[in-house]
């Protein structure tokens, strides 16, 4: 065990003596980029891509870069980039995860590597987990990007068609993961070139990469269109679900999140519904159902997994606690939970992508 202590250690210590000497370097051009006016600071940017152009690779100017955006900052915003935020800004241009405690800079950090990626003219993603900081960050620190000669796009909720193109076309774009996602799935239904937003995906740093790619990853994105099913059934399903017992009729897996029916609700709920078998292949669809409005019933709570408001039943986001417009369960649940409410039904949803 202190073995495997010992040489986590070493080689812990062995990449900070790396990362050193690309600081070393760093640093070693600070005073002679301070010396350089506004103009010549941003016309670095100039300088940089025709470097790109003419065969230079991007990691040979990366000390040069970060000095510059380090300058920059300093003009800017008053902020100077410590020797640690230049470690965590090489690490996250080497496409790894950079851990940093509150208060330690990570937003100041990913400008390093925007910038440095965004000299491509490929495009670089920030995703982050919501609007608010999406819009702030492209505000804030898109004041350090404006000011080398960068174009900054910021792709929040309720922007039109022109608006995403024009900002996917940024040289550096904030957003949310959801929209970056369901940009993405548009685009992917598209049927010409012309019909989609975004352009190839080149380089994306990700704040709070376990919330995204963990936590919030449960939750798949989903763009689906209606389907022609009629919404009767919903309704008189929805009124025999309150008349079976718990326990009794039915059994609960919160953890699962599944409504199981016993024996005896099978036989409680063939009986209300008129049927002798409600497993038999001719009752597949109704089957389903029973099951979807049980789950309505049982699993889903008003007020915390989702509100009714103006008569229509809206999903609450599960780690923000933010409404959710415009996004349905699928399969039929979110339909089940309308005639649980008793709000008007709208029709049932089919995966398009």
């Amino acid at each position: 065990m202190l073995g495997i202590l010992r040489n986590l250690l070493d080689d812990n210590a062995k990449e900070i003596k790396r990362l050193s000497k690309k600081v070393e370097t760093i640093n070693s051009l600070e005073d002679y980029i301070r010396k350089l006016p506004d103009d010549a600071l941003a016309s670095k940017t100039a300088e940089f891509k025709q470097q790109l152009d003419n065969g230079t690779e991007l990691e040979e100017l990366l000390p040069e870069a970060f000095a510059v955006v380090r300058e920059a900052a300093w003009r800017v915003l008053g902020m100077r980039h410590f020797d640690v935020q230049l470690m965590g800004g090489v690490i996250l241009h080497q496409g790894r995860i950079a851990e940093m405690k509150t208060g330690e800079g990570k937003t100041l950090v990913a400008t390093l590597p925007a910038y440095l990626n965004a000299l491509t003219g490929k495009g670089v993603h920030i995703i982050t987990v919501n609007d608010y900081l999406a819009r702030r960050d492209a505000d804030w620190m898109g004041q350090i990007y404006r000011f080398l000669g960068l174009k900054v796009g910021l792709i929040v909720h309720g922007l039109d068609f022109a608006e995403r193109k024009e900002a996917y076309a940024a040289d550096i774009i904030y957003g949310t993961n959801n929209e970056f996602g369901f940009d993405y799935l548009r685009d992917n239904m598209a049927l010409r070139p012309e019909q989609m937003v975004q352009r190839n995906l080149y380089y994306a740093i990700i704040n709070e990469v376990d919330s995204i790619l963990i936590d919030e990853a449960r939750t798949p994105l989903i763009i689906s269109g209606q389907a022609d099913k009629p919404t009767q059934t919903y309704y008189a399903v929805a009124k025999i679900i309150p008349r079976l017992k718990g326990d009794e009729d039915y059994t609960i897996d919160e953890k699962a999140r599944v409504a199981t029916l016993t024996e005896k609700g099978i036989g409680r709920v063939e009986k209300m519904l008129g049927v002798e078998n409600l497993y038999d292949d001719e009752n597949t669809e109704l089957s389903h159902h029973v099951n979807n409005a049980l789950r309505a019933h049982t699993l889903m709570k008003r007020d915390r997994d989702y509100v009714v408001k103006d008569g229509e039943v809206i999903i609450v986001d599960e780690f923000t606690g933010r409404l959710m417009f415009g996004r349905r369960y699928s399969e039929g649940l979110h339909q089940a939970i309308e005639a649980k409410e008793g709000v008007k039904i709208e029709r049932e949803s089919q995966t398009l992508a």
